[in-house]
């Protein structure tokens, strides 16, 4: 295909510090609007990648932004809000794509492709409803366009395994909310490949891939598998629920929210597939047994190699 103009929101986050180098590989010119450009400076050294400070929730600014592109991709999403009213989940993803396919019309940008999330519409979390509102909004509208539903993403710094290392280098008890939760972990560069491929393919527009790992595996597996690659054993102890919710309270007072009450709610839904999107995209699901092991013994030995630095530092 003839390389194109691509906007991305959100694309200074994990899953667009894959995604940019990807589509940069097929040819494309990029344009990252984001509120810090700083957060991914590498990304400016790319030849045909600019990253542009833009507030994208503001309409007329996303429109000028937008004039000129051929498709746009949007990855913006939060996980946590502040409060607990789903009024930042409402901003970030029905608000703002509702201003993106606003925008998308004026400047007459042709192509969407949204970022949502696996189970989008199911449950009682803010989260997953906002999701599903989007995506409603998205296929509702005029433009050709594409929506994603991912499971958890793994991938180097991920919010998962890495968040979890952490937390079990300090931590020698765990206790665990709903440490029954399924997943289908989806590697971050088969997400990228996947956006990569169905913006190449016209067939992939007025399609929804769920994009999901070949192995389904408990958030207690996580943690324990997490914990042995590491070579942290830990007492992992399971909550129930009323404990699990209480816990959650208590999580969003503590600093960078390691759990609130709305992903407790996420929890309640076993974020699992049932359609291989990745394999109707031709991309085989890389096993997490391939590539976590790997990224997380070299973080160990990153961690051993500043503590030995720290070490020799005089005092």
């Amino acid at each position: 295909m003839k390389p194109l103009n691509i906007v991305i929101l959100g694309g200074t986050g994990f899953v667009g510090s894959h995604l940019v180098p990807r589509l940069h590989a097929d040819g494309h010119r990029i344009r990252v609007l984001s509120r810090n450009r700083e957060l991914r400076r590498e990304l400016g050294v790319l030849p045909r990648v600019k990253v542009e400070n833009v507030d994208v929730h503001d309409r007329a600014r996303l429109t000028r932004a937008l004039h000129g592109a051929d498709a746009v991709i949007n990855l913006v999403g939060i996980l946590n809000e502040r409060g607990s009213d789903g009024s930042g989940f409402e901003k970030a993803h029905v608000a703002l794509t509702e201003t993106v396919i606003t925008a998308c019309t004026s400047a007459r940008v042709p192509r969407l492709l949204q970022m949502s999330a696996l189970r989008a519409g199911e449950g009682a979390s803010h989260y997953l409803r906002t999701r599903f509102d989007a995506d409603t909004r998205v296929r509702d509208s005029r433009l050709a366009w594409t929506i994603f539903r991912p499971s958890l993403i793994f991938g180097r710094g991920d919010g998962l395994f890495f968040r979890f290392a952490g937390l079990l280098r300090i931590a020698p008890v765990l206790p665990l909310a709903r440490a029954d939760a399924r997943f289908a972990p989806v590697h971050v560069g088969d997400v990228a490949e996947a956006f990569a491929r169905a913006l190449a393919h016209p067939h992939s527009i007025g399609h929804t891939y769920e994009l999901f790992g070949p192995r389904v595996i408990s958030l207690r597996e996580i943690v324990r598998w997490t914990a042995s690659l590491i070579g942290k054993p830990r007492w992992i102890i399971d909550l129930p629920d009323p404990l699990g919710y209480l816990q959650a309270m208590l999580g969003e007072w503590l600093p960078g929210k390691p759990i609130s009450r709305d992903n407790f709610r996420s929890l309640q839904v076993d974020s699992v597939g049932d359609k291989d999107g990745l394999g109707e995209l031709g991309i085989v699901a890389m096993p997490m047994e391939l590539i976590v092991p790997a990224l997380l013994g070299s973080d160990v030995q990153q961690s051993r190699l500043d503590a030995f630095r720290e070490a020799q530092r005089p005092d």
